[in-house]
């Protein structure tokens, strides 16, 4: 009772220091109970390793603390529920009964809640490594009463259950990071484009960003190299042309057009006789990332996409991983398809002589079609080629931009008309406006350019 302690005596006055006490450690508890228990450990280790030098410091002090969730949590609710059901008791001694429930309820509810609360959710991670300390010093004196608890909570909920962002909600996460969203990111325009062109690439294949073949340039096998074959190729603006056989959808190979500079027109040099290297088949369900690496391994930059004629819907998604695992290698894989006999042909027996103008190949042997030993490879009857990709194309879906070379024609689809990127640079120092021309009617012998989708360039 009140009555019991006197007022102004020692004792009174150490009542009072073991209330001040109690409210400021059930303080500590809520606090901490909030500002620790809301920091995933995947942030603390990313503040650990990428953070300001204050942050790093901060979260290696707090990861030990709060790698055991559930254990943490334990003690801080203990100590939480310790502090807040001794404090009536002294309270009693010092005031009426009545008075001690409303003070009780008043200190706790401003002093032991809220306040603290607010505090550590505003400055959790400073407050939380000052007391990681502390807080290792209550887990080892809670433990007896914690840790059982907490292995149970393991067994029923799970242990380390670390929240990751799926693709979708990590897209939307850098968006917000972005300049444009208002929220203060400092993540520019191209930043969050590149990103989230990334995070979307795995789920595109090359049926996506391939070249339709009806619109790809290539160039018949028997054909010479005259003037106006030469004329033509060098028109294109393209590095490499696809080279058919009989069929345009019958694409055996590719010609670099920098092993055209040495050829005389007045010669007429049929194009069999030049250096033709094996283009890479690859299906059209093929995830982009797998073509990108392949490309990236140097045998060649261009691929046709085919499609398995016999493959149903069914057992496309069935086999989509088996087939994306496959196919680990392009180059071997147009070797195996071609023709094993043209490997070990061209691996075993030295090239026969060439012109001088046809100049070694210092790359892979196997990657050079031998037209005068083996026959000329043609694609099974269950497979049709419906397109062409190229790293380019790639490239153009992880930035989500259209790439514009010089030579490009890049077609608006809505005015239909085309834009030649030469006549636009020679006119910009005259004009701001972008010099147009009709689309000339296609030929037999060229058609569109090779990587240029049918679409309407940004800002136009």
């Amino acid at each position: 009772m009140a009555d019991d302690l006197p007022c102004c005596e020692t004792k009174f006055f150490l009542y009072v220091l073991i209330v001040i006490g109690l409210v400021t450690f059930a303080g500590l508890m809520a606090g901490l109970t909030l500002g620790l228990m809301s920091l995933g450990l995947v942030d603390l280790e990313v503040l650990s390793k990428s953070g300001r030098p204050q942050d790093r410091n901060h979260a290696s002090k707090i990861l030990p603390v709060v790698k055991n969730q559930h254990l943490l949590l334990c003690t801080l609710l203990i100590g939480n529920s310790l502090a807040m059901e001794s404090l009536p008791i002294f309270l009693d001694k010092l005031v009426p009964p009545w008075a001690a429930v409303l003070m009780s309820v008043t200190l706790i509810l401003v002093f032991g809640e809220i306040l603290p609360q607010a505090i550590c959710t505003r400055y959790g991670l400073t407050v939380g490594a000052t007391l990681a300390p502390f807080v290792q010093l209550l887990l080892w004196a809670f433990s007896p009463i914690a840790y059982p608890i907490s292995k149970v909570l393991d067994w029923m909920l799970g242990k380390g259950h670390s929240a990751l962002l799926r693709r979708a909600e990590l897209k939307t996460f850098v968006d917000f990071h972005g300049n444009e969203a208002g929220k203060g990111g400092d993540l520019t325009h191209d930043e969050t484009t590149i990103i989230a062109g990334a995070l979307e690439l795995t789920e595109k294949t090359a049926k996506d960003a391939m070249t339709p073949i009806l619109k790809a340039f290539s160039i018949d096998l028997d054909r010479t190299l005259n003037l106006e074959t030469l004329n033509a190729i060098m028109t294109m603006g393209h590095s490499r042309v696809p080279v058919y056989y009989r069929n345009p959808n019958n694409i055996i190979g590719i010609i670099l057009v920098k092993n055209l500079l040495a050829v005389d027109p007045d010669d007429s040099v049929p194009l069999r006789k030049m250096l033709i290297r094996k283009i890479p088949r690859v299906a059209e369900n093929m995830p982009l990332y797998d073509i990108l690496n392949e490309f990236q391994k140097g045998h060649s930059h261009i691929a046709v996409v085919y499609k398995d004629l016999n493959e149903t819907k069914e057992t496309m998604q069935k086999t989509k991983d088996i087939d994306n695992l496959a196919i680990k290698s392009i180059s071997h894989d147009v070797d195996t398809t071609f023709s094993k006999a043209d490997a070990d042909q061209v691996t075993k027996k030295s090239p026969p002589s060439t012109p001088a103008f046809k100049k070694k190949h210092r790359g892979c042997s196997f990657c050079i079609l031998d037209l005068e030993n083996s026959p000329i490879p043609e694609y099974p009857p269950n497979q049709e080629v419906v397109g062409v990709i190229s790293m380019e194309d790639v490239i153009e879906e992880l930035l989500q931009e259209e790439i514009l070379d010089e030579t490009d024609e890049y077609v608006n689809i809505h005015n239909r008309i085309k834009i030649n990127m030469n006549a636009s640079q020679e006119k910009a120092p005259e004009s701001n406006s972008i010099q147009f021309s009709s689309i000339p009617p296609a030929s037999a012998d060229s058609g569109p350019p090779l990587v240029r989708s049918v679409s309407t360039p940004t800002g136009q």
